[in-house]
């Protein structure tokens, strides 16, 4: 998957595990970056591999 690609809400959730309150707290936060268009809410995969990364730069 390229940087570049969207992601839907409900596939970030698939891979965090999360449910959809929780991704959309961490759009709300600032603390993943997502994009709307019209009325879809999407997520770049460099916005998701950028979150995961700053998660493990916290745990470590």
């Amino acid at each position: 998957m390229s940087d570049d690609d969207l992601m839907t809400v409900r596939e970030v959730m698939a891979r965090l595990k999360l449910g959809r309150s929780a991704v959309y707290d961490l759009i709300r936060s600032k603390r993943l970056g997502s994009i709307t268009i019209g009325r879809a809410r999407r997520i770049p995969y460099g916005a998701y591999r950028a979150f995961v990364a700053s998660q493990l730069k916290e745990t470590a």
